[in-house]
């Protein structure tokens, strides 16, 4: 009960980031016991030392909380770092308001806590309903795209993030490109098995036409784009699809996708995509590498150099192949086969027969 007003209201128990509910459910109850008992409308608002308008209100409606905006919205310019740490972190209000102090918050502990409250709750809801699959050392890494808008010097563009996190330690490799053709999805990989000194025995993915071209899940047939799949056959990769509509099986990557924009790029400008990159690859070892993962309780370069770094596959360090694209083309009178810009010969005598026409490029 409020000591002066003798009214009863809610604890400070937010429904929500952006409001918190005023009138409890006992309020109601009580106005609703008093009016069982015959008290008029009046001599209620009196007993609970309530408005009349309050009274009627609450006497005409089934019990729901009153709202109003509501305290924590000095974070809000914190959300997206939040969104992005919380899940990290196990939404551990003490690292996070440690964090948030170092970038300038001046409230409260208790605030925070309010402020994530929904958050976990949503979160444990999600875990009593997903089994969480856990792999051994140096089995499976997740892979995905995201994106995220970024000062490159006076210019805002949108960068195409490759994100690979290996599934036993959580180390993160992170690399930004200008879209998410085949030829920045396989420089990626390049990339972070460079990074992280060899490769998994498996990779995860979602369907991408740039992975997969069409599958029967009934049946577990699939049509690999092909040159995608030369390459991982190349390093002796085992590649995995999530089923469609199925993505959070890749929970790892997903979350490691936020955890880049709402960290490492939050709030952040670039010289051009260069200096993002170097930052990008300073953050993967120095921030992500090093923070006590929310999950695992580890950091994880320690829990990598403990017991997965011993199990990562060495990758072949020669030049992958070239793209090849095979067209079938009538052969003109003059023997010339045209490819892109240029015409090759071709043996007299092949003229208006159908010949294959192969183009190749590097990646």
């Amino acid at each position: 009960m409020d000591k002066e007003s003798g009214q009863e209201m809610l604890a400070v128990a937010p429904g929500g980031a952006s409001e918190v509910s005023l009138i409890a459910e006992s309020a109601w109850e009580a106005v609703r016991g008093l009016r069982e008992r015959g008290l008029s409308r009046k001599a209620i608002a009196r007993e609970l030392d309530l408005d009349i308008k309050t009274v009627r209100k609450w006497l005409r409606r089934q019990w729901a909380p009153q709202r109003r905006p509501g305290q924590g919205r000095s974070l809000d310019k914190w959300e997206s770092f939040l969104r992005g740490r919380a899940p990290e972190v196990g939404f551990n209000a003490a690292v996070l308001y440690r964090d948030l102090v170092g970038q300038g918050y001046a409230g409260s502990y208790p605030t925070v806590v309010r402020y994530l409250r929904p958050w976990r709750e949503e979160a444990v809801r999600d875990q009593r309903s997903t089994v969480r699959f856990e792999t051994d050392p140096g089995q499976q890494a997740q892979v995905d795209w995201g994106s995220a808008w970024v000062w490159l010097g006076e210019h805002r563009v949108r960068v195409h993030l490759f994100v690979m996190v290996l599934g036993y330690s959580r180390r993160i490799f992170v690399h930004g490109y200008p879209g998410e053709g085949l030829e920045f999805l396989l420089d990626g990989h390049a990339r972070a098995f460079e990074h992280f000194g060899g490769r998994t025995s498996k990779i995860l993915y979602d369907n991408p036409r740039t992975i997969v071209l069409s599958k029967d899940e009934s049946s577990g047939w699939v049509e690999w784009n092909a040159t995608f799949k030369d390459r991982m056959d190349f390093y002796g990769v085992e590649v995995q699809l999530c089923r469609y509509y199925r993505a959070r099986t890749k929970g790892k990557v997903e979350s490691g996708v936020k955890y880049v924009k709402g960290n490492a790029l939050a709030g952040r400008r670039f010289r051009d995509l260069d200096e993002l990159n170097a930052g990008l690859l300073a953050w993967c070892l120095e921030v992500a590498d090093q923070r006590v993962h929310g999950t695992t309780f580890e950091r994880p370069a320690e829990r990598f150099s403990r017991s997965e770094a011993a199990q990562m596959v060495a990758v072949d360090a020669r030049a992958p192949s070239p793209r090849e694209q095979v067209k079938i083309q009538t052969v003109p009178s003059d023997a010339l086969v045209p490819v892109e810009s240029n015409r090759y010969p071709v043996p007299l005598g092949w003229e208006r027969a159908a010949a294959q026409r192969p183009t190749a490029r590097d990646p």
